[in-house]
């Protein structure tokens, strides 16, 4: 019994080492024989491959250190650079809109199929915020009840008081109450008339000079932009001149952008922060009125006139038309951050600011008309 049980155990043992060594020989076999050739990769698969290695290569040496935190096991997170942070919250992308998820659902609540709410303000308040909603698809804009028969020939005659919705803004329901309520808001076109004609002070530039200014230059100007234009008295003047003039502006609780459209001039309803709709080197002539000030952060500032450097053609004019700002302010912040631009000076008035505010905060008026380089 017990050979018997020697002999299997032996049988076993010999069966196990042959076919170990079987295994080795099959292996070693197919490493010896030649593998077949690769397809070949095709070229335009290679040049996407070598895209995405480039991209990962990019992100990569965006990628953040290591921060220090008690648990070392914690990896680093790419960061985002600062000026594209800064844009996301000045630019009116979609990104800003998830700050602000009140004034969304207010703007998207409405019966679909009937007419929108009368809310263009809360519109205005997302834009100002950076937030421009998407246009609503189920509900139908709101008209007046009645159409004027005629406008007026010119830029300066009565603007029509029925073809607006007043119920939307709050102080006046008619353009006689605007212009009775503040002349200065610029509904009261009997003041508007002689704007932009008159050289009172150093501060001043008429039309008539800018127009000498480009021409003794040789440089036409034929189509201009007007950045918070109000209600588009400088573009009415300059229509008078045959130079066409595009009006930025916000409403701001008055029908600034119905006001310019009924004098038969072009309003774009945009915040100062947003890229402006125009193509690049095309414009003869920028200008910012009052709407460009001290109050704007100087980050926001600054894309603004890069933007504008942007659209202007070489040898165009940039003109800001009464800047006001902090005397210190303007020597410390503004003025170097005109000097990037590295236009040429035209005209450069500074004097004080002499209302309230102005003597209070110790500001400044400055009016520069500068001359972006023919070629660079």
């Amino acid at each position: 019994m017990i050979r018997f049980t020697m002999g299997l155990n032996m049988l076993l043992l010999l069966a196990m080492v042959a076919t170990n060594i079987l295994s080795l020989y099959h292996l070693s076999s197919n490493l010896q024989s030649k593998p077949p050739a690769p397809a070949a990769v095709p070229d335009h698969l290679l040049h996407q491959l070598r895209t995405i290695r480039a991209t990962i290569n990019h992100l990569t040496r965006l990628q953040s250190t290591a921060t220090e935190t008690t648990s070392s096991a914690k990896k680093s997170r790419p960061t985002i650079p600062s000026d594209l942070l800064i844009y996301t919250h000045i630019s009116p992308i979609a990104s800003s809109c998830k700050d602000y998820p009140e004034l969304l659902y207010q703007y998207m609540n409405y019966i679909p199929f009937s007419l929108c709410p009368s809310d263009a303000l809360l519109a205005e308040s997302l834009i100002l915020r950076g937030c421009h909603p998407l246009p609503r698809r189920r509900c139908f804009s709101r008209t007046t009840s009645t159409n004027p028969s005629s406008l007026p020939t010119t830029p300066f005659g009565t603007i029509p008081e029925n073809t607006v919705i007043w119920s939307q803004y709050s102080n006046c329901k008619s353009f006689t109450c605007l212009a009775r309520f503040n002349s200065e808001m610029g509904f009261d076109m009997k003041v508007e008339k002689s704007r932009f004609l008159e050289y009172k002070s150093d501060l001043d530039l008429p039309i008539s000079q800018l127009l000498q200014v480009s021409k003794s230059a040789k440089s036409v100007i034929r189509l201009a932009l007007d950045i918070g234009g109000g209600t588009g008295t400088f573009a009415a003047q300059m229509r008078l001149q045959n130079v066409t003039v595009i009006t930025t502006t916000m409403n701001l609780g008055a029908p600034y952008n119905e006001a310019v459209a009924l004098r038969g001039l072009v309003p774009l309803h945009v915040p100062l922060q947003q890229r402006l709709p125009v193509f690049d080197g095309v414009v003869d002539l920028v200008r910012c009125g009052h709407a460009v000030n001290r109050w704007i952060p100087v980050t926001a500032m600054e894309f603004l006139f890069f933007d504008v450097d942007r659209v202007l053609r070489g040898g165009g004019y940039f003109w800001l038309d009464h800047f006001f700002s902090k005397k210190v302010d303007l020597e410390k912040v503004f003025m170097p951050l005109i000097g990037k631009l590295v236009y040429k000076k035209v005209k450069w008035a500074v004097a004080n600011k002499t209302d309230s505010s102005g003597l209070k905060n110790g500001e400044v008026y400055l009016t520069a008309l500068l001359q972006k380089p023919v070629s660079r």
